[in-house]
């Protein structure tokens, strides 16, 4: 039975795609997504971090059924919309739920009709050049999902709701009538940020919204997102590569690496407190603003280059690359488990790495 404190839950989530390998009788495999668990509680935010490459945008991509899953059950606000049927049922409590002879509850085979969640859950695409269609006007763009849901009743309200969500993102009535390229970087975001939120969504994939942005303009975006979610109780996955961005917006941090969560926490407790060594060297990347400080900083510089998703290392996936790795890293993946409460790492030496 799902939490329903929790708007989103994801279950053993897997997204694997089919490539062309050396062998032309024979497909290769991408495991974009490996076995991913979280859940996000309502009105807050849950943030993932990580390497490019590593699956943070396919598994929100996933989460939404733009992509259809490969395995895994997601849970929208307490309503199964998809489970592959192989993923084991949990109680409210967190404990798995057995039958009578002591033996695990799978869940159904569940494909549910994505249409009437489509309004409740939007995404902000990491590029406003790309995620707007040069032909149509702005208005017609925020316009379009409202039109597609029903949501106006005459032109009249239809008009009045477009020019409403484009003041609300710091936009005016005139820019209803001109065309993308007519704005800069970071009004063409505000334009994707009103675009999802025309149709009063719940919940919103932030696919890396201010990565394409200038520095000058992140602030503002970041600033305004909080904004959103205190007045209309808004759920955000917000997807960057940058920590110092993820941890001033994000109540959660998911750390993950070559399409596996190694490390999940509270933004506190990942900043201060992690227990991963991929987790620790993105937050000694963080760059801090006193030279004082920074000269009395260390910085973790990972060796070695990430490996291939078509063919990762055996055992742990970071092995490759981490200090601390030995010959149990190679044969024996590390358990997904809790060091401190609600601080889950999956490193066979986080107690050491601490």
């Amino acid at each position: 039975m799902a939490d329903r404190a929790n708007l989103v839950e994801v279950r053993n989530l897997k997204q694997y795609f089919q490539v062309s390998g050396k062998n032309f009788f024979k497909k290769d495999c991408v495991k974009a997504v490996d076995d991913v668990s979280f859940s996000i509680p309502r009105s807050s935010t849950l943030g993932l971090v990580g390497e490019s490459g590593c699956g943070k945008t396919t598994t929100g991509r996933t989460l939404l059924r733009l992509y259809e899953p490969t395995a895994g059950r997601i849970v929208y606000d307490g309503e199964v919309i998809f489970d592959s049927g192989d993923v084991p049922l949990y109680d409210e409590a967190g404990n798995p739920v057995t039958d009578a002879d002591g033996k695990p509850v799978y869940g159904k085979k569940t494909r549910a009709n994505m249409l009437p969640y489509r309004r409740k859950m939007q995404i902000v695409f990491q590029d406003p050049y790309a995620s707007l269609d040069p032909r149509m006007t702005i208005g017609e763009i925020v316009g379009e999902a409202i039109d597609i849901h029903g949501l106006a009743s005459s032109r009249e309200e239809r008009h009045e709701k477009i020019i409403r969500m484009l003041e609300r993102v710091g936009l005016n009535s005139e820019h209803a009538n001109r065309y993308p390229h007519e704005f800069s970087g970071g009004q063409r975001q505000r334009v994707g940020i009103a675009r999802a939120l025309a149709v009063d969504p719940e919940f919103i994939v932030c696919d890396e919204p201010i990565s394409a942005l200038d520095v000058s303009i992140q602030a503002q975006v970041i600033n305004m997102l909080e904004d959103l979610q205190s007045e209309f109780g808004l759920t955000y996955l917000f997807i960057a590569h940058d920590l110092s961005v993820v941890k001033h917006i994000s109540r959660r941090i998911g750390v993950m690496y070559l399409g596996k969560l190694v490390e999940m926490g509270d933004s506190y407790e990942i900043t201060f407190h992690s227990c991963h060594p991929y987790t620790k060297s993105l937050i000694s990347a963080i760059p801090i603003a006193d030279p004082e400080t920074n000269r009395h900083t260390h910085r973790i510089v990972l060796q070695g280059d990430i490996p291939s998703p078509v063919n990762p290392p055996s055992g742990c996936r970071f092995r490759t690359r981490c200090p601390y790795a030995e010959k149990r890293c190679a044969e024996e993946e590390p358990a997904w488990k809790e060091v401190s409460p609600g601080h889950f790492c999956a490193c066979h030496f986080a107690d050491s790495v601490r």
